[in-house]
């Protein structure tokens, strides 16, 4: 059996800069959103608060280097940063420019261009924009001729000598093919050819299929294409708020309560039904999730919650996922977990205050020692 390398994405996020401050108030974080996370019904886990590595800065190297001996301890081959770019302007870009300086710093990694626009919801569809996405062939041209020096660092993650970029949504940019094909003529020139990845999304036209020019997908979960779309399933479950509870969320919010006021399913109901690998025409990548709870950016208003994750949960999803995995090659081994460090989605596999290493441990199990 082919071995795999587990990814973990990571927001390079939690150290001030002067557009969140901006924007935020002098000195904000993500952990500013965190710690103000209240719980909106019984039983439900807010806030989510970090344990071993604490409230860190990410502009500190024993942060970063903290970061990346827990990776390794627990079997994660490297990780995925967001990179910002909009038309040259990037954005939380301090922890990886001072990796990049950093030998000390080893652990692998790749990029994905999280190419929505910049919104006070953080979701990209928010009409209230703070930095636009303005695509351009020029722009095109300057942002591959600045990411190849970064793609010929020896850390950086390929498959059979090519550096995997990714592209959020590929589906937003106007005409994504040119993109693609002035990225790879660029690289060409300088003597790289590239492995050049998207993100797939349920809710996406033509969702089960790889758009065109790209060598593969990853399925992004909990939005993922190998099950149905996780709203549709909020949809159908109509599940009304349990008994007991109702009084006490009505006098909280203040409204009428209907079904499903959370976007709430069991996080269980996860990793059942998947489509297996085999019934993809495409290279899919698989990912997994430790657990996801918006309710520190949106307050009242959480885009998703998937309740009761746990340990267990997690290893039988995971462990699905990677019995059903055949790598496409040697290199081609990727499983994606979302993510290592998504606090404010409760989404993370950094220790918190509740379940400590455990998720960890479950991937050092099925990982470390292959």
């Amino acid at each position: 059996m082919k071995k795999i390398r587990p990814i973990a994405l990571h927001l390079p996020q939690y150290h001030p800069f002067p557009e969140n401050d901006e924007w935020w108030g002098k000195g904000f974080t993500e952990w500013t959103n965190v710690t103000k996370a209240k719980p909106l019904f019984d039983n439900h886990y807010q806030p989510h608060l970090p344990a071993d590595l604490g409230f860190y800065d990410l502009r500190l190297e024993e942060a970063r280097m903290a970061q990346e001996l827990l990776a390794k301890e627990y079997g994660i081959y490297g990780f995925c940063y967001y990179h910002y770019w909009f038309n040259g302007k990037r954005l939380m870009n301090e922890p990886v420019d001072r990796k990049l300086k950093n030998p000390k710093e080893d652990l692998p990694f790749m990029l994905c261009w999280a190419n929505e626009n910049w919104t006070r919801r953080w979701d990209g569809n928010d009409h209230e924009v703070l930095i636009e996405q303005k695509y351009s062939v020029k722009d095109d041209e300057d942002h591959i001729d600045f990411l190849l020096p970064i793609m010929k660092d020896p850390r950086y993650i390929k498959v059979n000598n090519k550096p995997i970029i990714v592209i959020y949504k590929p589906n937003i940019l106007p005409n994504v093919q040119e993109t693609i094909k002035c990225w790879r003529e660029k690289a060409k020139a300088t003597g790289l050819e590239l492995y050049i990845c998207h993100m797939g999304f349920s809710y996406q036209k033509d969702w089960d299929q790889l758009v065109d020019g790209f060598d593969a997908v990853i399925d992004f979960e909990p939005f993922g294409i190998r099950r149905k779309s996780v709203f549709k399933e909020i949809q159908e479950r109509s599940r009304k708020p349990e008994k007991g509870i109702i009084d006490k969320i009505k006098g909280r919010l203040g409204k009428k309560i209907t079904e499903n006021t959370y976007n709430s399913v069991p996080y269980q109901w996860m990793g059942g039904n998947l489509t297996p690998q085999k019934d993809f025409h495409c290279k899919i990548f698989p990912s997994v999730v430790p657990g996801w709870d918006n309710t520190s950016r949106r307050g009242k208003n959480p885009t998703l919650v998937l309740e009761n994750s746990t340990p267990q949960y997690f290893e039988d999803w995971l462990s699905k996922i990677k019995s059903d995995f055949t790598p496409y090659s040697e290199e081609e081994n990727f499983i994606f977990i979302n993510a290592w460090n998504e606090w404010a989605e409760g989404n993370h596999l950094e220790p918190d205050q509740k379940f400590g290493r455990k998720y960890l441990e479950v991937v050092k199990k099925l990982f470390l020692n292959q």
